[in-house]
């Protein structure tokens, strides 16, 4: 039974007041504290405490259980794909993207920072010819050209591996051929990363199949030079659905969607007539939103030599620092200008 967990993350939010709550139903208060810290095992929790604790969450029990081991981030230091849509480490991540949005480079960044860290990129070139790609494979610090040679590559590697490909091989079954036989071999050191070099996808479309993190790109993002253009509401990751995610970085993520979905929408009152027609109650909302979508903006350092400004990295702590300042109108002083592209607050 040790590899399922109560979700308490679920359990506290549904039940603000929880262990009073449990108290009413006739469940002891330490019963819920233990089961909660993990003081209790929770195959060893009975049934009556179980059903109770889920009517008050008004779920499922399947819901209130969390199997299998803990989901862990791979930090990037790329704000809003840390805040929005972290990178889960041992899973597989989908870029979702029309050619030109910049996911390449995204690919080439991620590479290129993780040069200095304890993680080996390795990088299996598609099938046929990518010129897009030239400048970027060479980031990676093994690049192969076929499943096998990827397969006794990966088996080799002692450390954390970050493995990158192109869908095309998902759709000849090579790729799912490779996964099953590294969980056969008991490979459990590699992160998956899959993009569409095809040109054929829609952002509505979910190209690998199950994925662990969802980086969705933005259209209106990208045609505004908002880069990196990750959808904030659309990109999303497994580990932001249990208790694996710090509480403050889910409430605040929560607040940031919701006021980047009203932003987007008052965006398109004011494409068509003008800030003047914002309602009144509802120009603080947009001011705010236009400052959240700007400090989302990032240099990175592969692009320096075209945009001429030196790569930033932040910390997702000072991420979730900055956004919670945003949001509670801390720098509602600074200007557009300020937040663009400019890394950290402080």
């Amino acid at each position: 039974m040790d590899n399922i967990r109560l979700n308490v993350a679920l359990l506290r939010r549904k039940v603000p007041n929880l262990t009073t709550a449990a108290k009413s139903i006739g469940i002891r208060p330490a019963t819920v504290s233990n089961l909660c810290t993990g003081k209790i095992d929770l195959g060893k929790a009975e049934v009556r405490t179980l059903v109770g604790l889920a009517s008050l969450a008004n779920c499922s029990i399947d819901e209130l259980i969390i199997r299998g081991e803990k989901l862990n981030m791979i930090e990037t230091q790329i704000k809003t794909l840390d805040f929005f849509a972290p990178l889960v480490k041992g899973g597989t991540t989908g870029i979702v993207a029309r050619p030109g949005m910049g996911q390449v480079v995204i690919l080439a960044e991620l590479m290129h920072r993780f040069k200095d860290s304890d993680l080996t990129t390795v990088f299996l070139l598609p099938k046929g010819s990518h010129p897009e790609l030239e400048g970027t494979t060479e980031l990676a610090d093994i690049v192969t050209t076929t499943i096998n040679e990827t397969y006794s590559t990966l088996t080799s590697q002692n450390g954390e591996v970050i493995f990158i490909t192109d869908k095309s091989y998902i759709v000849s079954g090579e790729l799912l051929d490779l996964q099953e036989k590294l969980v056969a071999e008991r490979v459990q050191n590699v992160t998956t990363i899959l993009v569409d070099l095809s040109g054929e996808v829609v952002d509505e479309d979910m190209p690998y199949g199950p994925l662990e993190t969802l980086w969705q790109l933005d259209a209106d993002l990208a045609s505004r030079h908002q880069y990196p253009a990750v959808h904030p509401i659309y990109s999303t990751s497994s580990i932001l659905e249990g208790i694996d995610l710090d509480q403050r970085h889910f409430n605040l993520r929560q607040r940031a969607q919701k006021l980047l979905r009203r932003y987007r929408e008052l965006r398109s009152v004011v494409a068509v007539h003008g800030k003047e027609k914002i309602p009144a109650a509802e120009v603080e909302t947009y001011l705010r939103g236009e400052r959240l979508e700007a400090y989302f903006t990032q240099p990175f350092f592969v692009a320096e030599s075209v945009t001429g400004q030196k790569g930033k990295t932040v910390a997702l702590s000072q991420t979730l620092q900055d956004v919670e300042a945003i949001l509670d109108g801390k720098a509602d002083q600074l200007s557009i200008d300020e937040l663009k592209y400019s890394g950290s607050l402080t």
